[in-house]
């Protein structure tokens, strides 16, 4: 008869702490993902500019951005969506009320009239584009209360 004074232990770690770093390291990343990339649309071939410069990133976190995506034929492109002139300035007089709903939730008080949004529009225009079709785009966007524009090109190179 073979026995023993000492109970057998066993050694189970706990999964928890563990389980609970990983999720967090998991919610992290997807946090911090840049999820700019889903605005540039695929069907815009970019004009080539020896001038063009990457854009600096000084204040790239806290700026507002709204990406224009304009085909050869002028069309304001959204996700699988085309629109043309009279859709788009609808967009853009949208996401104008959008921005100027998120100023008053967050309470930022903003003389529009006099200052303007404070989001820049990126135009991403196809290189094949009329330029008064940009021309007519970049008006809609003035008239709505946007001042800020810059205009996407590749570098040579």
């Amino acid at each position: 008869m073979s026995g023993s004074v000492v109970p057998k232990e066993s050694a189970e770690p706990n999964l928890t702490p563990l389980l609970d770093i990983v999720f967090q390291l998991i919610t992290f990343f997807m946090l911090v993902i840049n999820f700019a990339s889903d605005n540039y649309d695929q069907r815009v071939h970019l004009p080539d500019a020896g001038s063009a410069r990457p854009v600096e990133d000084v204040d790239r976190v806290m700026e507002d951005r709204l990406v224009l995506n304009i085909d050869h034929n002028g069309n304001l492109l959204t996700g699988n969506d085309v629109h043309p002139y009279n859709e788009a300035v609808k967009e853009i007089k949208h996401q104008a009320a959008l921005v100027k709903l998120n100023l008053k939730v967050s309470g930022v008080k903003l003389d529009v009239a006099a200052n303007g949004l404070p989001t820049t529009i990126i135009l991403r225009a196809d290189k094949d584009v009329v330029f008064s079709s940009i021309l007519s785009l970049i008006k809609a966007c003035q008239n709505e209360g946007f001042r800020k524009f810059a205009l996407k090109a590749m570098m040579r190179g």
